[in-house]
């Protein structure tokens, strides 16, 4: 078996040992490019993987191996982008894409003053009176990653946050109770939306809502808050982990990790078609 360092002739080949460089290279940028923008552990073991067996092919000379190896780290790639098309839209415009300057001057109402306070007790009751009543339901808080091209698949409601609105929202048997509710400063963007449910492996029993709030928290900054129905357990996902907390924790808890990732928030309607 023939190295790839090494020509026919048993003589050092210097095309090769440059052209087995380049390839390590390519390789390494594809594999930061995914680990860069994937959020699940799978893809980058898989894709770091395959570019290990690969670059053993490529020493090996194992051409045949070399091909299938790279079909299947171009397949497995094309898979994870299409699957998660939304969540790879959402990444770019945040990462690549300038974001506009919100002016705070007084010709402008993209920015609104509101009280922080009462719009906490409203979520309170609110997630208080759903778990009481063991109602499902899951809200996201929007902070600095605009969730614009991902609410696209939920119902715009630009309505001001309140608590009949959400406990409407969520009652069993209405056509929005279903996905989350996304909300932007003190305004309900949308109602409905899904999100793509984690894949890590998750300790205890979990439903599709804690899985799709881990989800969400994965790929931005939002808070949110998750009501189970099966027993009226209140959890806070954010930065891809999920904490439970009791009736009479929560408000502290929920204001507490707000204050935290608390940013400047834009209230005004949302407008989907909007680049």
């Amino acid at each position: 078996m023939d190295l790839v360092f090494f020509g026919s002739d048993g003589a050092i080949s210097i095309s090769g040992i440059i052209d087995f460089i380049v390839t390590c290279i390519a390789l390494i940028g594809f594999d930061c490019f995914i680990c860069y923008f994937a959020k699940r552990k799978f893809v980058w073991i898989s894709c770091i993987l395959i570019s290990v067996l690969y670059v053993l092919a490529t020493i090996f000379s194992l051409n045949s191996l070399e091909l299938v190896l790279i079909a299947f780290l171009i397949v497995i790639s094309i898979l994870y982008l299409i699957v998660n098309m939304a969540e790879t839209r959402h990444l770019l415009a945040n990462k690549f894409v300038p974001q506009k300057v919100i002016k705070t001057d007084k010709t402008t109402t993209d920015v609104q003053i509101y009280d922080h306070e009462a719009l906490y007790r409203t979520i309170n009751e609110a997630v208080l009176y759903l778990a009481k009543h063991k109602v499902g339901a899951i809200i996201t808080f929007e902070r600095k990653d605009k969730l614009k091209d991902i609410i696209k698949n939920g119902s715009i409601l630009n309505a001001p946050v309140s608590y009949e609105l959400l406990i409407t929202i969520f009652y069993p048997g209405t056509r929005l109770h279903d996905g989350a509710v996304v909300i932007r400063g003190n305004t309900i963007v949308a109602a409905s939306v899904y999100y793509t449910p984690t894949t890590k492996p998750l300790v205890g029993k979990y439903g599709s809502r804690h899985r799709a709030a881990i989800g969400i928290s994965e790929i931005c900054d939002a808070v949110t808050v998750v009501v189970s129905e099966e027993t009226g357990r209140i959890s806070i996902a954010y930065n891809g982990e999920l904490e439970s907390y009791s009736p009479d924790n929560f408000y502290k808890a929920f204001e507490n990790m707000m204050s935290e990732t608390e940013d400047t928030a834009t209230t005004g309607p949302v407008d989907i078609n909007k680049k």
